[in-house]
């Protein structure tokens, strides 16, 4: 038996995913309904802001499409006011039960509840992840089950491809200060590489349970690459995630402090009996969206 925590776990979770999201084409629309004698759909459970960026996006040097969800915030459609934008990545979890492999994130509805205290209006951008290219393209090492990654093509189309469709179509704010990047596992890895490879563009991240295993060479890589000492990142793992995850998240923080990362731009959060899943990472997306873009003394509650 694998047990719950592991890397190996972690990657039989990622193949479980991949297998879910090609059979299910995960189009983003409603399911399709169920035939007799067949369990029903599943319910989109997606607010009213959710909606398809158009038609799949192509994915320049890597022959393939890839759709993009966009979540907009309360009074986005009655106001002038520009936002700022956060960039995910499974962007088929972070919405929608329909469409979600283990459970959604609830992006919107946390995100909802921030604009009515006044505290955050933000427009999420979400790239679907590519069922079975996901492994390659959320890594930019090779690893033990990435013999040819695709890191550095999969992020040069959100920077080149989706964030300039993004700022022409919605009301951004797009310099650094207001863009961020986010992912969890595979997602976390590819948004410590994204602040560092582009630092121009993203001025925050969110890096939740980074699987640094899947890339030997990423930890040392990204401490000779700091974040920018302005920028913000949010360092997340669950003690319960297993074998070398928490450890790795460990030496990697303290790798960042000794390359000069002033400690009120990094928070390095161990969730006690967090484990490797959706639900960890919905509870701490609160705190973390009021940390990266209100700043080190923000209070989630």
């Amino acid at each position: 038996m694998i047990p719950s925590g592991s890397p190996a776990r972690a990657l039989a979770l990622a193949v479980a995913f991949s297998t879910c999201v090609l059979a299910a084409a995960c189009s983003g629309k409603d399911a399709p309904q169920a035939a007799a004698g067949t369990p029903p759909a599943v319910k989109s459970t997606a607010g009213p802001g959710v909606s398809l960026l158009g038609s799949p996006l192509d994915m320049p040097g890597l022959q393939r499409q890839r759709q993009v969800r966009i979540y907009v915030p309360p009074g986005y459609a009655t106001s002038d006011k520009r936002y700022p934008v956060l960039y995910m990545h499974d962007g088929q979890n972070l919405f929608d039960n329909a469409t979600a492999f283990a459970g959604e994130w609830g992006v919107d509805e946390t995100l909802d509840a921030l604009a009515r205290e006044g505290r955050l209006a933000l427009i999420v951008v979400g790239i679907d992840n590519g069922g079975t290219h996901r492994i390659n393209e959320l890594n930019a090492w090779k690893g033990p089950y990435t013999q040819t990654p695709e890191g550095d093509a999969y992020l040069d189309f959100i920077v080149h491809t989706v964030k300039p469709l993004v700022d022409r179509t919605y009301r951004t704010l797009p310099d650094r200060a207001h863009t961020a990047i986010m992912g969890s596992s595979m997602g976390g890895l590819i948004s410590h590489y994204g602040i560092t490879r582009y630092p121009e563009v993203f001025g925050k991240a969110g890096v939740f349970s980074p699987s640094y295993w899947a890339g030997p060479a990423s930890i040392d890589y990204l401490a000779a690459h700091p974040v920018a000492a302005d920028a913000r990142i949010y360092l997340l793992m669950g003690d319960q995630e297993g074998d070398s995850m928490v450890p790795d998240v460990r030496r990697m923080a303290g790798l960042m402090r000794a390359a000069g990362t002033p400690e009120q731009n990094m928070t390095l959060e161990i969730v006690p009996g967090g484990a490797h899943n959706e639900r960890m990472w919905s509870d701490a997306l609160r705190r973390a969206l009021l940390w990266l873009f209100e700043g080190p003394d923000a209070k989630a509650d």
